[in-house]
């Protein structure tokens, strides 16, 4: 089902930020906090994946499959992993939804804006510390494939190209499309941010869970406070941001408040779904978070699931 935002009746139509200028106000008012709180190196928010075996250690449930090690499970009789050295140099994509769907948001920030700083400081967090980083952009003009580099000057035109695309045409397949292309042209194991609001047409479900299965794929998920509850305003246009398609709503009907936060409610629990079973981890960003504050929890989840995971459990 195609989503029906309840949108103001626009977007604000603040003027475009530089990507110069926007890579600076990130600098200040996010990356020196991340870099603080992610010590020793970047590490902890994700790493990328050597060859030289380190250990042996029983399986858990979120390990991959293709680390078992089956002759030490056959010997034991329990499943053992593979555990690796990590490398310190790391490549990453950043897949950035363009549909219309990302223009709307209740607060003075659009889940658009919140994609761009999200891209603008990861990438930049990434590329001082070694790593390379490339994108797949979704909608047309300059949207596309950006191949992983490193450097200040890869972050600016990964912005730059950013901020010129235009929304994708109307026989764009969407998600399912570009996560698809992410599976067919990443060739090495990277990192996969999937920066998006996930409101599109059904079918990118099993793209995801194949790319998780040769990745270490987050889903980035971009949120407005509107889309789980209305307020009682009152009459109010909804207006589907990419059909165009307007309708009336009286909010002060509680029963259409109601039906309306259970649809929201419903819609969560199967998003949630989606990611448990491809295998993804899931960041949520709200148009009203602060963005350092909100990656800094979720390293410190990653960072203790991993430390559970490593938990000492030798193979004799």
């Amino acid at each position: 089902m195609r989503k029906r935002p309840p949108s103001p009746e626009a977007a604000p139509a603040a003027p475009p930020e530089s990507a110069a200028a926007l890579l600076r106000r990130i600098e200040w008012t996010a990356l020196r906090r991340l870099d603080g709180l992610l010590q020793g190196g970047f590490p902890t928010l994700s790493r990328g994946a050597g060859m030289d075996l380190a250990d042996l250690r029983e399986y858990q449930p979120s390990d991959d499959v293709r680390h078992i090690d089956w002759n030490v499970t056959a010997r034991l009789d329990v499943p053992h992993v593979r555990v690796f050295t990590e490398d310190r140099e790391m490549s990453a994509c950043l897949i950035a939804d363009g549909s219309g769907s990302m223009d709307f948001g209740s607060s003075p920030r659009t889940k658009r804006v919140v994609q761009t700083e999200f891209v603008a400081l990861m990438a930049q967090l990434l590329t001082r510390h070694g790593n390379r980083v490339g994108g797949l952009l979704g909608g047309s003009g300059n949207a596309g494939w950006l191949p992983a580099r490193g450097g200040r000057e890869q972050v600016m035109r990964l912005l730059e190209q950013l901020q010129k695309r235009r929304p994708p045409a109307a026989d764009d397949g969407g998600l399912a499309q570009w996560l698809q292309a992410a599976g067919r042209g990443l060739r090495r194991r990277s990192t996969v941010f999937v920066v998006s609001d996930f409101i599109s047409p059904p079918g990118w479900e099993r793209p995801l869970a194949r790319l998780v299965e040769r990745h270490d794929v987050i889903a980035v998920r971009l949120v407005d406070p509107l889309e789980q509850a209305l307020p009682d305003v009152g009459l109010l246009t909804l207006r589907d941001a990419e059909t165009g398609e307007q309708m009336l709503v009286d909010t002060h009907d509680r029963v259409f408040r109601q039906r309306f936060a259970r649809a929201a409610a419903a819609r969560e629990e199967k998003l949630r779904e989606s990611f448990a079973v491809a295998g993804a981890d899931a960041l949520e960003l709200s148009t009203t978070c602060d963005l350092a504050d909100a990656i800094a929890r979720f390293a410190e989840l990653r960072r203790r699931r991993a430390r559970r995971l490593a938990a000492p459990t030798h193979a004799a």
